[in-house]
């Protein structure tokens, strides 16, 4: 079982920047990919990015080049450092994984942009 504790969510202001950090219990090292989801208001969750346990990683079209996720096994922690933020990446951001075949989310965490 994989828990997933996201934090460094907050409000910003348009072309600011915030790092988020996900702490996963338990090692992560034998995990293949991490991913970054978000979640507007009214509308359906997204995939922002995720990381392959080799650091090979893939970004929404609509973060490419503002945001760069990243992994540490050795700490089993992953992050997303978000710059030139929009008020449109405003929305709860969870951390997510599959291990043994299920799926584990964070609890999420805020981030709130203002123009």
């Amino acid at each position: 079982q994989v828990q997933l504790v996201e934090s460094g969510g907050g409000p910003v202001q348009a072309g600011g920047s915030l790092r988020l950090s996900c702490a996963a219990s338990g090692s992560i090292s034998t995990i293949y990919a991490m991913d970054w989801y978000r979640q507007a208001p009214g509308k359906q969750r997204e995939l922002v990015a995720w990381i392959t346990r080799g650091g090979s990683a893939t970004y929404a079209y609509s973060v490419k080049g503002r945001f760069t996720i990243s992994r540490d096994n050795a700490r089993n922690m992953v992050y997303l450092q978000m710059n030139s933020l929009r008020p449109e990446d405003t929305a709860v951001y969870y951390c997510a994984t599959a291990y043994l075949g299920e799926r584990y989310w964070g609890q999420g965490t805020q981030v709130t942009v203002s123009s």
